[in-house]
């Protein structure tokens, strides 16, 4: 008998059905030589401290570091786990091979190796490797069945980071807590979680600490168009008044007129980054969201897998594309066709096949987030638009570029010649470094679309400037702005100068979108596509679990939300600056951890040598900390009430609920400090204090009906509106 084990249920089913094991049973799925069975994500963690010595069960100082001399795990003492684990077991130590069908990703491997290891299973095992789920890619994936070893790399890597997220979270986690936490206050610390809260602070401290300062901009109106001035920015108001005084009343002459032709390329394909700052800039999305509803789709086959760093296909890829366009040819949203008059003038002939889309050395695992060809129904409205955007994106890389011309036009004004014997102009040097009696330039550049090519799938909302995130930012590159009059290279006529007078802004405080790009590289700003591809190397996080870093953040009380912006709180702000050891909050070196990660994948770093140099790095930060004799400490709380003061070798006790319907406050106990840390467990959750003063979607706008907001139930969230009907839910 083969054993085929999922991740969850309802991909155990779809499966199932594809194979033939149709008779159910408890726990599994039985038919034509197969049993089909599942886990819930997670049935197995790492040990805990108190595992693996009674000496490390209680919270204290004289017990760290604490480094286990091999790490074991062990179920999660959850009775649907305990039960569905003997099934699993019981199946797997019968079988004569096993298909590991679990998500095909690196945490997906992760979870199922061990579970066969805690099941002990000794047969053969196969590895089923799929981008999507639709019935074709199983049946495909079925008859190409990988060998397990194939990912033996990968596992590695997985093991590698569950494990340092251990060491770190661990012993950070009790570390901080013990010597500066005063025993009022957990302070959890984290790989990924610390780097990318000292972004935030680090950006919000820039804000506070910016002092605005005047400048005056010196341009010009000639035929109703605005020329500003090439050297006109002055940083005193004299400065400015005086060339304003040169050109007032002079005429202004036309000294050249350029036109040139461009193009702009298709935007790459989605990957879970760009989709999820795309949602949150256009819809106001979470990154969690995002993720929720794109991995909902994938689930429900109308998208391909989602948690992939990779904006290219592969060269594979390109013989299927014409079925999928099919099918989004014929989908219907309400009785509508989006997509058929898009694709229309490409149907029927060669698709365009560029390097930017297809590029199978830029794919590893899996390949860009575009759509399956299944024809979607029974969407939501917040599926629907997600959806909508891969849609898209997917028809516009088939489309030509979009033509544009950029007219430039320079004009001059001659300031009159200097009057004998003023002695209060300058005699060798004018503002901003033009000569006395030189012209002073101005310039106007103005763009118009020939042919929108593949802009013809932007929906008719967007504004031809392209998108803009709430601090005003550009976002897509290569924005085309609007058409200027005909200008003739001599001409000359009367002008009206303007002397404005701005002040310098301050950075735009970090919203979702912002702030996974800074994840993605490493804290430094990139707007070209290649150039931030080029540093994913380096980035802190991997796309699947950035989303939950920055809930976890909130959930900690360190950030909260004013409408789009992420604000850090007072505990998040003292945290940071309570951490001295540069190795905890810097995102260079987290992002050198993540390459070391990725090597390891790639067979380019050895995993023993990545945890052994993570044990130093651990013991020496607890050095430094212990023989800090300063009397620093955190003095701001959450609004959880902090747990009171351990007896000597007691962990603290659980602090009390500050509201029953709050949800569980945790008890900084071994247990929950390590996952608070990062380490990859569906306790994760409940490993700090819960909060609902803070929490993140409350009072946002519906995704559904977009009339109520979000409000906050038992057991899930939902709408404001539901009484008149709108039915948008999200389990917690």
């Amino acid at each position: 008998m083969v054993v085929c084990i999922a991740e969850k249920p309802s991909v155990a089913r779809d499966i199932a059905r594809i194979i033939g094991a149709t008779a159910s049973h408890d726990g599994y799925m039985e038919g034509n030589g197969y049993q089909v069975t599942w886990t819930f994500g997670h049935l197995c963690t790492l040990k805990e401290p108190g595992d693996y010595t009674q000496a490390w069960r209680p919270w204290a100082l004289t017990q760290l570091p604490m480094i286990p001399q091999r790490f074991g795990i062990k179920l999660i003492p959850e009775e649907h786990i305990t039960k569905q684990f003997a099934v699993i077991e019981r199946l797997m130590q019968q079988a004569d091979a096993i298909v590991n069908c679990g998500d095909a990703g690196q945490e997906g491997e992760l979870i199922q190796r061990w579970v066969m290891q805690k099941a002990q299973a000794k047969c053969p095992v196969k590895r089923l490797w799929i981008s999507s789920m639709t019935d074709e890619a199983i049946r495909e994936g079925f008859a190409n069945l990988k060998d397990q070893a194939d990912y033996q790399p990968l596992y590695m890597a997985g093991m590698s980071r569950a494990i340092g997220d251990w060491l770190l979270g661990m012993n950070a986690t009790r570390l901080y807590t013990l010597k500066y936490g005063q025993n009022r206050q957990v302070l959890s610390i984290g790989r990924v979680q610390t780097p990318t809260l000292a972004l935030i602070v680090n950006r919000q401290k820039e804000i506070d600490n910016f002092k605005p300062e005047p400048y005056w901009v010196l341009a010009t109106i000639y035929r109703d168009v605005t020329f500003t001035a090439t050297k006109g920015k002055f940083t005193s108001k004299e400065e400015g008044e005086r060339a304003f005084s040169l050109i007032e009343g002079q005429p202004f002459e036309v000294t050249k007129v350029e036109k040139k032709e461009g193009k702009e390329q298709p935007p790459q394909l989605y990957d879970l980054t760009s989709l999820q700052v795309d949602c949150n800039r256009k819809f106001g999305f979470s990154a969690e969201m995002t993720l929720n509803i794109i991995q909902s789709l994938y689930e429900k086959k109308f998208t391909t897998y989602p948690r992939v760093d990779t904006q290219y296909l592969s060269d594979d890829i390109y013989a299927k594309c014409p079925q999928t366009l099919n099918g989004l040819y014929q989908t219907k949203f309400a009785g509508v066709a989006p997509y058929a008059e898009l694709i229309r003038p490409i149907g029927g002939k060669p698709l365009k096949k560029s390097k930017r889309v297809f590029d199978t050395s830029k794919v590893t695992d899996h390949h860009a987030i575009i759509p399956t060809g299944v024809i979607p129904q029974g969407l939501s409205d917040a599926e629907q638009r997600v959806f909508d955007l891969v849609a898209r994106r997917f028809i516009g890389v088939f489309l030509p570029d979009c033509r544009f011309s950029t007219t430039t036009v320079l004009g001059e004004v001659a300031p009159p010649s200097s009057p004998e014997g003023d002695t209060n102009v300058k005699t060798n040097e004018a503002p901003s470094g033009a000569v006395v009696g030189a012209p002073i330039e101005f310039k106007v550049t103005g763009k118009e679309i020939l042919d929108p090519g593949w802009r013809v799938v932007l929906p008719s909302s967007s504004s031809p400037e392209g998108d803009t995130n709430d601090s005003g930012n550009e976002a897509p590159s290569g924005a085309v702005g609007g058409a200027i009059p005909t200008f003739v290279k001599g001409e000359s006529g009367p002008h009206k100068p303007t002397l404005t007078e701005k002040w310098t802004t301050p950075p735009p405080y970090y919203n979702e979108a912002s702030l996974l790009r800074a994840m993605e590289t490493a804290g430094k700003f990139v707007e070209d596509e290649t150039l931030r591809a080029a540093m994913k190397e380096n980035g802190i996080g991997r796309p699947s679990s950035r989303a939950s870093i920055i809930e976890t953040l909130f959930k900690r009380h360190y950030i909260r939300r004013d409408r789009k912006r992420l604000l850090a709180t007072p505990t998040g702000i003292e945290l940071i600056d309570l951490i001295h050891e540069e190795l905890l909050k810097s995102c260079e070196l987290t992002g050198i951890w993540e390459k070391k990660l990725r090597d390891i994948e790639h067979k380019k770093y050895d995993a023993q040598q990545f945890i052994d140099e993570l044990k130093q790095q651990v013991t020496e930060i607890v050095n430094q900390v212990m023989a800090d004799g300063s009397n620093r400490h955190v003095t701001v709380t959450t609004d959880v009430t902090p747990p009171p003061a351990p007896a000597q070798g007691k962990a603290p006790k659980k602090p009390r609920k500050t509201t029953p319907k709050a949800g569980k406050a945790a008890t900084p106990t071994a247990s929950n400090a390590g996952k608070a840390a990062g380490t990859p467990s569906p306790q994760a959750a409940t490993a700090a204090p819960a909060s609902t003063a803070a929490d993140g979607l409350v009072g946002r706008p519906c995704p559904l009906c977009g009339k109520g907001h979000i409000i906050k139930g038992k057991t899930a969230y939902g709408c404001s509106e539901w009484k008149n009907g709108c039915t948008w839910r999200q389990p917690f």
